[in-house]
């Protein structure tokens, strides 16, 4: 076996290179250092010879009277010394050697083999990470840059970005670390694979790695809601009335979720049961808080949901992660009361239902025209009134009227503020202690969760 043949057959087996398209790159090498040397008009055809091991050349010249061009055409007399039986116009080929092609051509055909060789090995590359999107990869952390981390992954290097990073994770060189393929892009210097430790589908195959029944399909991941690093919700449902989804992702003494909470570096991790009805899933994404009703607006995909006034910071979380999070689980703004503000804000409602209704206007025009409460309306002057489209005088004398009958005419008692100077000094100090009193609330909230 020649050694071009055997250097063909090691280079393939060894970057996994196809052997046809090896031969090929060689093929075009030498046409190109032909071309280089001789110039494009010669005719040639190279060919690799499986036999000899060897690249064959051949030079095609056509048979002529008088020869105008000495690379493309020979006369009759000549080619009749080649071949007796050659006639005008016949086409001849003549073997060239490749050693004659000089030190220019062989570096040009060698830096176009070496390119073609680097190109189809990162075309390779390329189609093996691009089928690997959304699957977890393993690499080492090899340097730092303005981007983020470059994670060698073996053959080709993969990028955590700044913020696709869990926030206060620390690396060094070294390190070793698992990431979620999210994209795999064509660049210059070849594929550069996109990784993530933060997106929440990341969380989702840790599961289906460490959970059968997510794996096999028993269970299935409705979707993952993230605050990376600090706290994460979980929607599963199960197909098998005899699994129960939320027992198989936690296992046995919470085996198995530990190990997730582990890789994500202490990521607190609620498994909430996912439901088609929108209420029943509110009120499982919003656990621990125990909900005291939900009210659905389905055209605006909003939620309202009241809960016992000792219930609302724990249903809130440490500033608002708990509502957030079951927010984007949901995919529905989600708005919480407690059950006195409830209260309040009905009887406010139902008193601007009766006044628009007699008024013949709707709600949302008062509220544009910037009067949202029955108070706001009962201050106003009839020239503000007026500047509200669809009232007029008429409509603001009937309007006046259910006023007065609501009770809602009343004016602030001037004669008691001055007797009373005192009072605003109490209220800022009772304000100062309602703001003390989420905070404790919060507290014990997040030791009531601990010790669950």
């Amino acid at each position: 076996m020649s050694e071009l043949k055997k250097a063909i057959d090691q280079i393939s087996k060894d970057r996994g290179i196809d052997r046809d398209l090896l031969i090929d790159t060689l093929e075009e090498a030498v046409r190109s250092a032909v071309h280089r040397k001789y110039g494009d008009t010669m005719d040639i055809e190279v060919t690799f010879n499986e036999e000899t091991g060897e690249i064959d050349v051949y030079q095609f010249k056509v048979v002529v009277k008088e020869v105008h061009d000495e690379i493309s055409e020979i006369t009759l007399e000549e080619a009749t010394n080649h071949d007796p039986n050659v006639r005008l116009d016949d086409e001849m080929g003549f073997k060239l050697s490749i050693e004659d092609l000089g030190r220019i051509a062989a570096q040009s055909a060698k830096q176009v083999i070496i390119q073609r060789m680097r190109d189809a090995e990162q075309e390779i590359i390329y189609e093996e990470y691009k089928d690997r999107v959304a699957e977890i990869v393993s690499g080492i952390i090899q340097r730092r840059d303005r981007t983020g981390w470059i994670i060698n992954l073996g053959r080709t290097e993969a990028l955590l970005a700044k913020d696709e990073q869990i926030p206060r994770e620390r690396y060094k060189r070294g390190d070793r670390v698992q990431a979620y393929v999210i994209d795999v892009l064509k660049e210059s210097r070849g594929p550069q694979v996109i990784v993530s430790r933060s997106h929440p589908d990341y969380m989702a195959e840790l599961f289906k790695r460490e959970v059968p029944e997510v794996a096999d399909g028993t269970v299935k991941i409705m979707g993952v809601a993230r605050d990376p690093g600090l706290r994460a919700k979980v929607a599963v449902s199960s197909r098998d009335r005899d699994v129960d989804p939320v027992g198989a992702c936690v296992g046995i003494r919470g085996s198995r979720i530990q190990n997730v909470v582990q890789e994500l570096k202490g990521e607190r991790i609620d498994i909430v049961v996912w439901s088609p009805d929108i209420a029943r899933y509110a009120q499982h994404a919003l656990s621990p808080a125990v909900i005291t009703r939900i009210m659905v607006d389905e055209e605006e995909e909003t939620l309202e949901v009241v809960v016992p006034d000792d219930q609302l910071t724990l249903a809130i979380g440490r500033k608002g992660q708990n509502v957030k999070l079951a927010s984007r689980l949901l995919g529905w703004k989600i708005d919480i009361f407690t059950e006195t503000r409830h209260s309040e804000l009905h009887a406010a409602r139902k008193g601007m239902d009766q006044i628009a209704s007699v008024a013949e206007v709707s709600i949302d025009t008062f509220i544009n025209a910037g009067f949202e409460t029955t108070e706001s309306l009962a201050l106003a002057t009839d020239e503000e009134l007026l500047a509200v489209d669809g009232l007029d005088e008429s409509r603001i004398a009937e309007m006046r009227a259910a006023i007065n009958m609501l009770g809602l005419n009343s004016q602030p008692d001037e004669d008691a503020s001055e007797e009373a100077p005192e009072e605003p000094a109490a209220e800022i100090e009772a304000v100062e202690e309602a703001q003390e009193q989420p905070e404790e609330a919060e507290e014990s909230a997040e030791d009531e969760e601990s010790k669950e």
